[in-house]
């Protein structure tokens, strides 16, 4: 039977299409022209492949857009498969499940003046969205309007063609819960502010803003709650604002807006960011700030998936913590403190969580940000100041959720890998560190929660009326080793040096030899009973014990010596790709998001959508087998991710999920922050090039690498053979040329001596 035509044209264009995304391209230009917003968009509550948004925005801008499909007040602003957009919002929010702080929203309208988010909502289609990170157009079907916006860190412009129309409307929706706004038609002209936020902020907490128009106004009313009204000024619950015009087919208005935290007086001061810019000089002024960033990092000889991939990874990277500081008349920084409410001198960054973000998004700030990350140590100096406590999840104040201290790394790593180069008080920040290691802060996810019972039994217990103490102990134990090597590095006294020494071998204190897993105990030092390793949460956090079990990230030598040695260990490591992934889940009443994506990733236990175990890969290379964290290292990227809405397999989490990949596709992961390592997986490139901050290169070569050679034959530092399954920061950041000869077989033979073997504790 002979096939249609029709079927047979399908097939070859099919046939073509995975060719083309096999072949691999040589060299490219303009890297932000590969880079996806929306990979990650689409998600829900009960399944996450990013839970993103697309974010139009300068890097770390202080100030993001995006346009906003989901109601007012939904942490869920953009969904990829919605189908309606109700305006374009300013936002701040670090994900769903944060929500956000500050927002308002902008949106055109044509026809009869409707200002309520569901009757002013317009169709719209990707077909007709233009997405960039510092360019955004749509078209909205039902008004007939297209609106473009191009941003800078604090301000933006917007582009609105209008058809022919006797009503056309711009709505300004100051959003619930306090807010206000007045008209000055005269100035053509609105003014503002929203207080709306999710928590975290002082008594007096506003986000000012200012809009101005290059058309005169023809309408002005505002609305008060569901009220429409004559009056140029609304202060209520809900305040919005609606200026009308007639326009001709094709008409052009255009818009201006920025906002401060601090007065309307500095949102003015920011509106100047956009200079005599117009739209367009704005936009490719933009395209250049990002392409230069991207561009730091060159990739050669990938296919066009895993271009648009990493460099949409790589955009998320340089995204959070965001700027929380501004500029006043005379250029000098200054910020309001969103942890006592003061205008302050110095700078401010923030929506971050350090639970998620200290494994390698800080990690790769501190190799590629250097002067950047200093900012951000000045930022957390000035928070401890402010508020008493560094944060552990900050938006933009504290905020009471996850678990650990990991403060510690995220400072320690920043000072110990810049080596003094820069001036900050470090002295004030390793104070801080030290009264959070002995105190339970505020609120549980400040300080240490359990913190005297940890001190004295050397783990918290979980029968003293808190939860995950497993996770809480085993990531106290790593922040005391983070502690240790700053102590170190600044001289402290010798018996304080020891003390969190000491401290950082506490993980031990919950190993059960039986299960060769991290198992929870009660203050009289009994085991919990019954105990699965299955169950999710309990004693641990967003995760169980085969995810946590690997949290040792300073001494892996330590943890190989307790479960028997390294035959043992790497057969428990296997055993978490190789077990089928069932799972408990009475502690959360039902299937949580990252229960459900482990679930349905068909890697078994391994649950990589979620960070407590996407270091574990690497654990191959302490135990003389690195050629398996070669070949999970890959997998993980070909399966896990691409550059699509549904391109993540779980929770982006400011950067950290996206760092993991930028780092893993160079072929080295920063395994224990506070150390000098990194630890190898395998490039993914035939060739990369890292552009250091000090002007240095580091050249990454692998000419034969492709989709069947995923394993390192031999390799070379600097033209010496390089047997270590691990790389020195120091030694890298002087420039260097790393050579992989890859192939299709592990080799046995390399990385298998211990003297290869990345950095533990135990073999101090």
């Amino acid at each position: 039977m002979k096939k249609p035509l029709s079927t047979l044209i399908a097939f070859i264009a099919f046939f073509q299409f995975l060719q083309a995304q096999n072949n691999q391209i040589a060299k490219i230009d303009n890297p932000v022209d590969w880079v996806n917003p929306l990979m990650g968009t689409d998600s829900d509550p009960g399944l996450s492949n990013g839970n993103t948004y697309p974010v139009i925005a300068m890097p770390w801008g202080m100030n993001f857009w995006t346009p906003q499909t989901g109601k007012m007040g939904d942490g869920w602003a953009y969904t990829y498969n919605a189908h309606k957009i109700k305006g374009f919002k300013q936002t701040h929010q670090p994900s769903p499940w944060m929500n956000d702080y500050g927002q308002f929203s902008i949106m055109p309208i044509s026809g009869k003046l409707r200002f309520k988010q569901e009757e002013r909502e317009s169709w719209f289609s990707h077909k007709a969205e233009t997405v960039s990170p510092y360019y955004y157009s749509v078209y909205l079907a039902d008004h007939d309007i297209t609106t473009e916006i191009t941003p800078t860190e604090r301000a933006a412009r917007f582009r609105f063609t209008f058809p022919e129309n006797k009503e056309s409307y711009i709505i300004v929706d100051a959003f619930d819960r306090d807010s206000y706004v007045k008209i000055i038609p005269e100035e053509r002209k609105i003014i503002g502010y929203t207080t709306r936020n999710s928590g975290g902020v002082p008594d007096n907490f506003k986000n000012y803003f200012v809009i101005t128009f290059d058309t005169e106004f023809e309408i002005s009313k505002t609305f008060s709650e569901a009220k429409l009204t004559d009056s140029l000024e609304s202060n209520s619950k809900h305040a919005g604002a609606a200026i009308g015009f007639k326009t001709k087919k094709g008409q052009i208005v255009n818009a201006q807006v920025a906002s401060s935290f601090i007065s309307y007086e500095q949102a003015e001061r920011n509106l100047k960011e956009i200079g005599n810019n117009d739209f367009d000089q704005l936009k490719e002024k933009g395209k250049k700030i990002w392409n230069h960033e991207l561009s730091k990092i060159e990739i050669e000889g990938a296919t066009p998936n895993q271009i648009g991939t990493f460099y949409s990874c790589l955009y998320r990277s340089l995204l959070f913590p965001r700027k929380f500081f501004e500029y006043d008349a005379n250029g000098k920084v200054i910020h309001y403190s969103p942890y006592n409410g003061e205008i302050r001198d110095g700078y401010m960054f923030t929506d971050t969580g350090f639970w998620d973000t200290f494994r390698s998004l800080f990690p790769f700030l501190n190799l590629m940000y250097p002067e950047l990350s200093a900012q951000m140590q000045e930022g957390l100096s000035n928070a401890y100041d402010e508020s008493g406590w560094l944060p552990e999840w900050a938006s933009p104040g504290l905020r009471n959720i996850m678990v650990g201290n990991n403060s510690a790394s995220v400072v320690s790593d920043a000072y110990l890998k810049n080596n003094g180069s820069y001036k900050y008080d470090i002295d004030n920040l390793y104070q801080a560190l030290i009264h959070g290691a002995n105190n339970a802060g505020p609120m549980t996810a400040v300080g240490r929660a359990g913190a005297p019972s940890y001190n004295k039994l050397g783990y918290v217990p979980f029968d003293i009326g808190l939860n995950e103490t497993a996770a809480r102990t085993l990531e106290y134990a790593y922040d005391d080793f983070a502690i240790y090597q700053l102590a170190k590095a600044l001289k402290k006294p010798q018996k304080e040096i020891n003390l969190y020494k000491e401290r950082s071998l506490n993980y031990k204190n919950l190993y059960d030899s039986e299960h060769k897993l991290m198992r929870g105990k009660d203050s009289k030092g009994q085991w919990r009973t019954p105990f699965s390793p299955f169950d999710w949460g309990g004693d641990f956090t967003e995760g169980n014990s085969w995810h946590y079990s690997w949290s040792v990230f300073h001494d892996m030598q330590g943890l190989i010596d307790l479960m028997g040695g390294q035959e043992a260990f790497v057969s428990q490591l296997d055993e978490v790709f190789s077990l089928p992934p069932v799972f408990g889940d009475k502690y959360y009443g039902g299937v949580i998001h990252e229960i459900r994506e482990m679930q349905i990733a068909d890697m078994g236990q391994y649950a990589h959508g979620n960070q407590p175990i996407q270091h574990m890969i690497y654990l191959y290379n302490y135990a003389g087998q690195p050629w398996k964290t070669q070949y999970w290292v890959r997998e993980t990227m070909n399966r896990m991710y691409n550059p699509n809405p549904d391109g993540y397999c779980g929770d982006e989490d400011n950067g950290q999920t996206s760092a993991w990949y930028v780092f893993s596709a160079m072929g080295f992961y920063p395994v224990a922050p506070a150390t000098d390592q990194y630890v190898l997986g395998a490039p993914l490139f035939k060739k990369t090039t890292i552009h250091l901050e000090n002007g240095k290169k580091v050249v990454i070569n692998a000419e034969n690498n492709n989709a069947d050679n995923r394993y390192i034959k031999t390799m070379k530092f600097n033209g010496k053979n390089h047997s270590k399954n691990w790389i020195s920061y120091k030694e890298l950041i002087k420039g260097a040329v790393l050579d992989f000869e890859m192939t299709d077989k592990p080799n046995k033979e390399r990385g298998i001596s211990k003297k290869d073997y990345p950095y533990s504790l135990s073999n101090d």
